[in-house]
């Protein structure tokens, strides 16, 4: 897999999440020791593990939308891949600690969330920073103007 294609799977993946985050069938209550939100719409559990609300689903829609718009150039998807893993090792840490994990009551980043925004981060990181830019330009697809 390239830098381009992670771009396309990610933002697949996150659409889909944030789609999902909308479906009633999806969510389950948040638990009793959850914090309580000041943006308590759509606040549940995801697939009955991962902390949601309305704005952190349309967060994820933004960046599945990103991630389709960056496919289309190898620049694009460096430079999301890059944003991906900063950003997602940003919410990672914020939802270690206490009081900013719901960033002030606004999105839910703390259990289950913490270690899947770590792995998202590690994943582009490895995209963004370390798979050598080379391998990309030689992919069956090309750059698009």
């Amino acid at each position: 897999m390239n830098t381009r294609s992670f771009a396309l799977y990610f933002g697949i993946l996150f659409l889909l999440a944030g789609i999902a985050g909308f479906i009633p069938a999806f969510l389950r209550e948040p638990l009793a020791h959850h914090p309580p939100m000041a943006v308590d719409e759509g606040y549940g559990r995801l697939f009955n593990l991962l902390p949601v609300n309305i704005l952190h689903n349309l967060v994820h829609i933004l960046f599945g939308i990103w991630g389709l718009l960056a496919f289309r150039r190898f620049s694009a998807a460096l430079f999301y891949a890059r944003s991906v893993a900063i950003a997602y090792a940003l919410l990672a840490v914020i939802g270690l600690i206490p009081g900013l994990n719901t960033l002030f009551g606004l999105v839910p980043l703390f259990g289950h969330d913490v270690w899947f925004h770590a792995l998202l981060a590690l994943v582009a990181a490895y995209f963004g920073f370390i798979q050598k830019p080379q391998e990309d330009r030689k992919t069956a697809y090309p750059e698009q103007s």
